[in-house]
């Protein structure tokens, strides 16, 4: 038989900034704050340490640009121009603008 401890409540305080972050990212989750801070302070209990990482993957411009790159270097690998100089790079974009720029 389950034996149910009484429950209390505990205020924490913390920037209003972070607690929206922190709200947010927990429903990211597909939990509440409270439910995030009950399973950390079990983790924390059972563990005698911080046990455990809990993320979300960034959602910023720089991963988006770290991906358009490593996709940009993928491709010169499949076409044998990963060894390129950055003076040859430079004449490549320099040749393309031209064409462009008389329309070919």
């Amino acid at each position: 038989m389950l034996t149910t401890m009484p429950q209390v409540s505990m205020t924490v305080r913390m920037d209003s900034q972070l607690k929206q972050s922190f709200d947010a990212l927990c429903r990211e989750f597909g939990m509440s704050a409270n439910t995030a801070i009950n399973v950390f302070a079990r983790a924390v209990v059972v563990y005698r340490k911080i046990p455990f990482e809990v993320r979300a993957e960034k959602k910023d411009a720089s991963m988006k640009g770290l991906e358009a790159f490593n996709a940009l270097r993928e491709q010169a690998e499949k076409n044998g121009l990963q060894d390129m100089t950055l003076d040859e790079i430079n004449e490549e974009i320099r040749h393309y603008r031209e064409e462009r720029r008389l329309g070919a």
